[in-house]
C-alpha cells in the first residue's frame, strides 16, 4: 500500500475511535479496495464492521436491498442506486457509517451519457441524511478505481471529523 493510502487508513481509523464509530462499505467498480485501504491500519477491527462487494445488480438487490426498479430506471452506475446501497449496507451491518461506490472502470462499457470513469458515492450515518456525489475520472483502469477508492474514503473521513464535533 502506497503511503498516501496508508495514511488515509489512518486518519480514518483515528477518526473512528474518537467518534466511537464503525463502518461498513458497499462496493461494485473498486472490488473491495476500499475495505482494503480502511482495515490496512492495524486494529481496524475496532471500527470496521464488514464489506459489500456487489459487482453484479443482482448482488446489489440481494446481498443490499437495491431496489429492480431502481437498478432498471437509473442504472447500477446512479446516485440512487448508490443511495441504496448505501442504506442497504447500514441494513446489514452494525456500522454507524457507510459508504458506497459504483462506476465504470473501463476500459469497456462507457457510454455518451456514463462515459468511462463516471462513478457514484454514496455516504450515511445511521440515523442521518444520505449524500451522494458522482465525479467522471480520468485514466485507464487502474487510475479510475484508485481515485474513486481516495474520494470515497476522504468523503468518510469528512464524515467522521464532521460527526466527531
Amino acid at each position: 500500500m502506497d503511503a498516501e493510502l496508508a495514511a488515509l487508513s489512518l486518519a480514518i481509523g483515528q477518526a473512528a475511535m474518537t467518534r466511537i464509530a464503525t463502518i461498513a462499505t458497499a462496493e461494485s467498480c473498486t472490488g473491495g479496495w476500499a475495505a482494503q485501504v480502511i482495515t490496512h491500519t492495524a486494529g481496524s477491527s475496532a471500527w470496521f464492521d464488514r464489506g459489500f462487494i456487489t459487482y453484479s445488480n443482482a448482488a446489489k438487490h440481494d446481498l443490499l436491498g437495491v431496489q429492480e426498479q431502481t437498478l432498471a430506471t437509473h442504472g447500477a452506475v446512479s446516485e440512487a442506486t448508490a443511495r441504496e446501497m448505501v442504506l442497504g449496507a447500514l441494513m446489514h451491518s452494525a456500522a454507524s457509517h457507510a459508504l458506497a461506490i459504483t462506476g465504470i472502470a473501463g476500459p469497456t462499457g462507457g457510454s455518451a451519457a456514463k462515459p468511462v470513469g463516471t462513478v457514484c458515492f454514496a455516504w450515511c450515518q445511521r440515523g442521518e441524511a444520505t449524500s451522494t456525489d458522482t465525479r467522471c475520472f480520468q485514466g485507464n483502469r487502474e487510475t479510475i478505481r484508485r481515485q474513486a477508492v481516495i474520494h470515497a474514503l476522504n468523503g468518510l473521513l469528512a464524515r467522521l471529523v464532521e460527526s466527531s464535533k
